[in-house]
């Protein structure tokens, strides 16, 4: 196409059924040959760009001005170098927040240029339960703009901030694993049983010699567990009945399915709760410690292997192995020093309202109080996931709480 004139067609005015249409069958018509086309629409304004090739002194394009004329639309036309279209893979940044300010913006894009990167597209993935946008980002030194980005974040912590290579391996992730205690649920369920068995002091203070690096994962799990000896079945239904999910977790998990992906979770915990979890949320795999019982009262012991960091990301392995896919396809979500290994394994570890070693060691670290903003982080759009809000009707109640 050595001798033809290549223009950007720009299409700017009310939004309408048919315009797209419109516009191409005049192409059509003029013998144009289209290189490309971008189109927005925001509040019913069109905002249209189409790269054409046609013969130099074509005259015909008149048509195009006559059709714009006739619709009620602005249209431009720039003469523009014969460049390929085609652009190397860059990055996404997304960005999360109650509001996301001007001055919360100006924050991320200035992080972005100080990194010599450049905003090719900009649209918004949600305003409920928080606003999202998803910037494609090329070129520049993608390190550089991660440090400028996490900068921002720190002066406005209202805004989440999250940098992902785009490209096949952010879409075609497919398994979700998921933490349980202040994750996927709100309570730490060693707690609800220390409660309900008067122990709740003993347990917190076992919990915090072994945050505090004196007592391992297991030797602090096998000691607080040991308190409950003899709480029965009535009492671990009473702390069932106090089980609280996070919010947004039944609709982020009800989207994954509907999208495809398949979800599991790891816990810490006790079967006793993930597994009626599993039943009631419709997640597929799950992996927790597992309470000993005889003659229906807790023996204070636990059965079989203890679920600890390096254990969960033994399961994620093993989930890959189930499901025919790859470590790069799993996306973790966790928030405690024992999900560390998995978030790291995973080709996209999520720290979601972690502790701050957590958050230093994570992919991506967001603190707004719902779980199913992550979804944003996976390119999901709110109206996917209102897309997909119906519950499945064999699905038991929601969970109280």
């Amino acid at each position: 196409m050595s001798d033809l004139q290549t223009i950007l067609v720009q299409v700017s005015g009310p939004d309408g059924p048919g315009i797209s249409a419109g516009l191409l069958r005049v192409l059509d018509e003029v013998g144009a040959h289209v290189l490309d086309i971008e189109q927005v629409v925001i509040r019913r304004r069109l905002t249209l760009g189409i790269l054409i090739a046609v013969p130099p002194n074509q005259d015909s394009l008149k048509e195009l001005l006559l059709y714009g004329w006739e619709r009620g639309l602005d249209i431009d036309f720039d003469v523009v170098a014969d460049l390929p279209s085609d652009r190397p893979p860059g990055h996404v940044v997304t960005l999360l927040g109650p509001e996301l300010t001007p001055a919360e913006l100006l924050a991320a894009t200035e992080a972005i240029a100080a990194g010599d990167g450049n905003i090719d597209r900009i649209y918004r993935l949600s305003r409920y339960p928080v606003m999202s946008y998803e910037l494609t980002v090329v070129g520049g030194d993608p390190a550089a703009i991660r440090v400028n980005l996490l900068e921002a974040a720190m002066r406005y912590p209202g805004m989440d901030v999250a940098l992902q290579r785009e490209g096949i391996s952010r879409r075609a992730a497919r398994l979700v694993v998921l933490d349980v205690d202040s994750t996927l649920i709100q309570n730490e369920v060693i707690d609800l049983l220390a409660d309900e068995a008067g122990v709740g002091a003993e347990v917190a203070a076992i919990t915090e010699a072994a945050m505090a690096g004196d007592l391992d994962f297991e030797e602090s799990l096998r000691a607080r567990v040991r308190l409950l000896n003899g709480l029965d079945r009535d009492a671990v239904e009473r702390a069932w009945s106090n089980l609280t999910l996070t919010p947004g977790a039944r609709t982020f998990v009800r989207t994954l399915r509907q999208l495809g992906y398949t979800t599991a979770v790891v816990s810490g915990g006790f079967t006793v709760f993930t597994d009626r979890l599993c039943e009631q949320l419709g997640i597929t795999y799950s992996r927790a410690n597992e309470l000993e019982f005889v003659d229906g009262k807790l023996t204070g012991e636990l059965c079989g292997p203890i679920v600890d960091r390096e254990m969960k990301a033994r399961f994620l392995v093993e989930l890959t192995e189930l499901e025919d896919i790859t470590v790069e396809q799993v996306v973790a979500v966790g928030d405690g020093a024992n999900d560390l290994d998995m978030l790291n394994l995973a080709g996209h570890g999520i720290a979601f309202n972690a502790k701050p070693i957590v958050r230093e060691a994570a992919d991506t670290a967001i603190r707004v109080p719902y779980l199913d903003a992550v979804l944003f982080l996976l390119g999901v759009r709110r109206a996917e996931i209102e897309a997909a809000a119906d519950e499945d009707p064999n699905l038991p109640p929601p969970i109280g709480g």
